[in-house]
């Protein structure tokens, strides 16, 4: 239903920040140009008084986040990772979205699991908690299993969390194809296509049956990695809308001054979230996708504990290459082989200058090395090279865009436990390790490797197919079709169309 009632949502949604008194603020965060400023009041203004009222407590751009719904949280939760974007006090704001919102009674998450599980909480676990956690999907519990005495975490999504997501993902995609209507200029960037993907990505996040999935998965991925825990499914614990794991113990990663007096180093657990994150993208190909800090915890040992994984990301191998040499390229400074990787992945139209393309490459990259450890963002690198990419034709890369979204994330988790990181220092190893093992002589044996193994499962079938392409290039070319058969075939089957339409209007009639 992506019609125009979506207008609605859409004026709501500025009102909304007007009643709360978010907009002026949102503007301030983000240093709006003037005449930004006044068309976003002369939209809103007039409808203010539609605008939800939301929880008076909260602080005025939470407080509007929360009021509009489940997709408006989940761009907060992104929002709160990032202070050098909307600034260290709105950053703390919207910090509390990532999992202390407001919850649901526990006899309403006690019903569904009965529902879900076709027996009384009770019976299941021995204790059973008041919410520990509220995020924006669903909250979880603390409990003891009834057969094992096992503390877990019951995970519970929130009741009509399905409509209420669809509902706003309805009007996103409304947005996405008036802009597109409105802005020629903006369909290079596919605003609908990813719409599609992340529509495609949070869905996910619905059916807890798939988190279990991606859980084990993960696990599975990772458990060679020192210093790195994933929680584990209860298989027989998990259900749509229900989803039981290990519980994590541990202290929030967002909670910088309680890390450094439980002895802590925090300098070496941003570094170590960074480089985690880039060798589960590069190295597995799938990866934590809303690595946010309510999502992160540090034992008392000092392993990073992963958890919530309704949002993950999968790349291809040969997408991973390019996405290692282009940082690769970056951090050598040789800008003519990203720019050539470009060209190679055909992500640049083949009609564009390589060398023009090296050139601007070069005006992205070299500021920034300039800058002192504290400013040196591959957040702002991927910002600089979206301006020079739309330049030259670029199309945008729907299999990039969660990578480059948790790119973001991570940086700025990393960056609020150690301001001074140096980005580029700290990703260097995870991708020179990566480009050793996938891109030199040892990479090139094993895709050969895996060609012959391809061929030699095909091989029996070669034959016969090397055969019929054979007999297709020898066959005399098909007689051509007669234009006027074809056009009385053609006024034949419209005019059978047409009578069978005006069959079905008067059958409306």
């Amino acid at each position: 239903m992506r019609g125009p009632h979506n207008i609605w949502r859409l004026i709501r949604t500025g009102a909304t920040f007007i009643r709360s008194g978010a907009m002026h603020q949102a503007l301030e965060a983000m240093n709006a140009t003037p005449r930004l400023r006044a068309v976003a009041y002369a939209i809103s203004a007039p409808f203010a008084w539609l605008g939800y009222k939301g929880d008076p407590n909260l602080p005025p751009v939470t407080r509007a986040i929360t009021a509009l719904g489940p997709a408006y949280i989940k761009f907060g939760q992104v929002l709160s990772t990032r202070p050098d974007v909307v600034g260290d006090e709105l950053a703390d704001q919207l910090r509390v979205l990532q999992d202390k919102l407001p919850p649901f009674e526990t006899a309403i998450a006690k019903r569904m699991i009965e529902e879900e599980l076709g027996a009384p909480a009770d019976r299941l676990f021995m204790e059973f908690s008041e919410p520990v956690a509220a995020a924006s999907i669903a909250q979880v519990h603390s409990a003891r299993r009834a057969d094992t005495g096992e503390r877990v975490a019951v995970k519970v999504l929130r009741p009509g969390i399905e409509r209420a997501f669809r509902r706003d993902l309805d009007a996103f995609h409304f947005a996405a194809g008036m802009i597109e209507r409105l802005s020629p200029a903006s369909r290079r960037l596919r605003p609908t296509e990813v719409v599609k993907h992340f529509e495609s990505v949070v869905l996910g996040e619905l059916d807890l049956r798939l988190e279990a999935a991606a859980a084990s998965q993960f696990g599975a991925n990772t458990k060679d990695d020192e210093g790195f825990r994933v929680p584990q499914p209860a298989w027989n614990f998990s259900a749509k809308r229900v989803m039981v794991l290990d519980w994590a113990e541990g202290l929030p990663l967002g909670d910088r001054e309680a890390l450094i007096a439980a002895g802590h180093d925090v300098n070496l657990i941003g570094e170590r979230v960074l480089q985690l994150f880039l060798s589960h993208a590069l190295r597995d190909g799938y990866f934590h996708a809303d690595m946010h800090h309510g999502n992160l915890k540090v034992a008392a040992n000092g392993d990073i504990l992963a958890y919530d994984f309704g949002i993950m990301g999968q790349i291809d191998e040969y997408t991973r290459r390019v996405y290692a040499e282009i940082l690769m390229g970056f951090i050598q400074r040789d800008y003519r082989r990203v720019a050539e990787v470009h060209f190679e992945a055909g992500y640049v139209p083949a009609d564009r200058d390589v060398d023009d393309f090296a050139l601007a490459l070069r005006a992205v990259g070299e500021p920034i090395f300039g800058m002192d450890a504290e400013h040196i963002s591959m957040a702002r690198l991927l910002a600089y090279l979206f301006e020079v990419t739309e330049r030259f034709g670029m199309q945008t890369q729907t299999q990039l865009i969660l990578l480059q979204r948790t790119m973001v994330v991570v940086e700025g988790v990393a960056r609020s436990l150690n301001p001074t990181i140096n980005m580029w220092e700290v990703a260097r190893p995870v991708v020179e390790k990566y480009i050793r093992e996938n891109l030199g002589p040892r990479a090139a044996l094993n895709d050969l490797r895996r060609t012959v193994q391809m061929l030699g499962r095909f091989g029996p079938e070669l034959p016969e197919l090397l055969k019929a392409a054979i007999h297709r290039q020898t066959e005399p070319p098909p007689a051509p079709v007669d234009p006027k058969g074809w056009r009385y075939a053609a006024l034949a089957t419209g005019g059978a169309a047409l009578l069978l339409i005006g069959v079905l209007l008067g059958e409306l009639i």
